[in-house]
């Protein structure tokens, strides 16, 4: 099958593209870098990431189209003009993709759009695809960008949500920003320690898309987030086992407050969720728990 990635030039989406051209698959990735770093055999379309121009015939020719366009939140400080930054990487995308795909001859068979669990917001008892979005900010975040391309459903092209929690990679930006305490020698639990720490598997995070894009009956929201549930002192305990660190140096809230601003409640508070829409439909996660996880990744 021929697939088009939008803003697949980040970790998740050369992850993705490898996993896709490993089984012969075409890949084209939408990106506005002039020289991206994409696995061998993908072809880079540029695009300003906020109309259809040079790419939208594209289109015609593509069964499956991914949206991972939007600017990291691990992106130090939130000011109010970042904190629109994040807003418009993903909706301005989003509704030029929603554009080409309803002005095109031969549309897609389905449309894939990465969002994020904090849709249900950072309190509150466990959550499923089924929990009404919260009003604070990540949350909206994911409500607007989820909005931008909700068109695309009516118009018939089965269209995928993945509400992803945070992606465990080596690469991952945010990743390495929570793993650093433990990397050098001072990690423990941050703040109190028992937020949820919702978290997810690279592998299990590609396995999971390619799940959603091969089931014919795969539709609307699914959580992409491991089933077990893990606070944040759990997971970093299990980090620092894997990493042969000390687990004994707690790190107290108003100290990330004060260095990171608003960004702090990335780790600071979370609400524990399950993928209950994926499990349900038969996926079956390759990596569970914590340390499992860790062990992949640094063994």
């Amino acid at each position: 099958m021929k697939v088009v990635i939008a803003g697949g030039a980040g970790f998740l989406g050369r992850t993705l593209t490898r996993s896709l051209l490993i089984d012969n698959h075409q890949v084209y990735v939408l990106t506005r870098a002039s020289r991206p770093a994409l696995p061998g055999g993908a072809q880079a379309i540029g695009w300003d990431g906020k109309t259809t121009s040079g790419w939208d015939k594209l289109v015609n020719e593509v069964d499956v189209v991914v949206h991972l366009a939007g600017k990291t939140l691990a992106s130090w400080p939130w000011t109010g003009k970042k904190k629109q930054s994040f807003l418009e990487s993903r909706v301005q995308p989003g509704l030029a993709l929603a554009l080409a795909i309803e002005k095109a001859a031969r549309r897609p068979r389905v449309f894939v759009q990465q969002s994020g669990v904090n849709h249900y917001g950072l309190r509150g008892m466990m959550a499923d695809e089924s929990t009404p979005p919260a009003d604070d900010f990540l949350a909206q975040l994911t409500v607007q960008s989820e909005a931008a391309t909700k068109s695309i459903e009516e118009i018939g092209v089965r269209r995928v949500v993945t509400r992803s929690a945070v992606v465990l990679a080596r690469e991952a930006l945010l990743f390495q920003l929570i793993a650093l305490p433990v990397k050098l020698f001072v990690g423990g639990p941050i703040g109190g320690g028992k937020q949820a720490m919702p978290w997810i598997h690279i592998q299990d995070w590609v396995r999971a898309v390619r799940f959603l894009i091969d089931h014919e009956d795969a539709s609307g929201a699914y959580n992409l987030i491991s089933p077990v549930s893990t606070s944040n002192a759990e997971f970093t305990r299990n980090l620092a086992k894997v990493l042969h660190r000390p687990y004994k140096f707690p790190t107290p809230g108003f100290l990330l407050r004060m260095l990171l601003g608003e960004m702090s409640i990335l780790v600071l508070e979370g609400r524990f969720a399950q993928p209950k829409r994926l499990v349900e439909a038969g996926y079956q996660f390759q990596f569970s728990g914590p340390y499992e996880a860790f062990l992949d990744l640094y063994g």
